[in-house]
């Protein structure tokens, strides 16, 4: 468990309940934890100047360095954001949870994030509804940001790059474990999923060509469910780690497919592209875009990464077809006209 310093404490609370805290006491929960970073629920009371005692929820979010493959800097890259003002350019419906504080330890390659606990509908819970305003916001948000071209994002300088996507799909194509294995006798998968992950790859120079003909947008491209929180009509988005210059449409794959409720797929996809680009035209004109991409976005992100997931499924029949039902519904969007 992380020590945390208790003036360290006050001070973050001061900020949080707009009243000097001189004493405090808490408890934490891991809410999610790995080898090189934890988040943690920081909750308790609070004694003020004024002798008032109040209840708090705080998250604190610990980082240490690592390197992700083709983004070295990402795990420093929330703390990089939230020191950068960027929350001014966000719009009442869709927001980040505030930071009221944090910290960089330059000698131990550590960040510490003290951020507002958000107690919102998330995950599995979202709503068809929920997925279409949080598209729809979205869209407002990376348009404001396209029409406006704010200073401020030529100064942030740790942002992923452009390639994240063809980087990210190259080195899933180029592991033979899964690039063969749809190419084997043995391969337990339909062959007509097989062949439309196998097509992308025999046409993915052209899509990579088209798909830089499409507006570069700001992508905050971890944007699925579990990053979603729905509150008091808002949308929060959650973990901006990998956030970096994409194009416009690709965090829409993330919406559908990663981890999706696979029932709802087709329907969302219907639900979610025109409400994204409904919001992106209040601010900039796209008239003249002719494709999306959004199809082959989710498989160029999704198509290996689901065969992994299968193949890591090993014995486990429902986690197999889950993977299968996924593909499938991918399958069925790109025969979408």
């Amino acid at each position: 468990m992380i020590e945390i310093n208790l003036e360290t404490l006050n001070m973050v609370l001061s900020k949080m309940l707009n009243e000097k805290v001189i004493n405090s006491n808490y408890e934490m929960e891991e809410l999610q934890g790995g080898t090189v970073g934890s988040v943690w629920l920081v909750k308790g009371i609070a004694c003020t100047f004024s002798g008032k005692e109040k209840n708090y929820k705080l998250v604190l979010k610990f980082q240490e360095k690592w390197e992700r493959d083709n983004d070295p800097d990402s795990w420093r890259r929330e703390y990089d954001l939230y020191s950068s003002g960027l929350d001014t350019f966000f719009l009442d419906d869709l927001k980040w949870p505030e930071c009221y504080y944090y910290e960089m330890n330059q000698e131990e390659n550590e960040v510490k994030l003290w951020l507002e606990y958000i107690d919102g509908v998330s995950g599995i819970n979202l709503s068809g509804d929920i997925y279409e305003q949080s598209a729809y916001a979205l869209g407002r948000f990376q348009g404001k940001l396209y029409a406006e071209k704010p200073q401020l994002l030529d100064k942030i300088t740790n942002l992923s790059g452009l390639d994240y996507v063809k980087n990210f799909y190259l080195n899933y194509k180029s592991w033979n474990v899964v690039y063969d294995y749809i190419r084997s006798e043995k391969c337990e998968i339909p062959k007509h999923l097989c062949e439309m992950i196998i097509e992308i790859d025999k046409n993915s120079e052209a899509i990579f060509e088209k798909i830089k003909k499409l507006p570069v947008v700001l992508c905050h491209r971890d944007f699925w469910v579990e990053n979603i929180f729905s509150k008091e009509g808002k949308i929060f988005l959650i973990d901006w780690d990998t956030t970096g210059w994409g194009y416009l449409g690709e965090d829409l794959a993330s919406l559908i497919a990663d981890e999706a409720d696979v029932e709802y797929m087709v329907e969302y996809y219907q639900r979610c592209v025109p409400a994204f680009y409904k919001g992106f035209s209040e601010f900039a004109d796209i008239t003249n875009i002719e494709d999306d991409c959004v199809k082959e976005f989710c498989l160029l992100m999704y198509g290996y990464r689901i065969i992994e997931w299968f193949l890591d499924a090993e014995d486990n029949a429902v986690q197999k077809k889950l993977q299968i039902d996924t593909l499938q519904k991918i399958y069925e969007i790109t025969k979408i006209l």
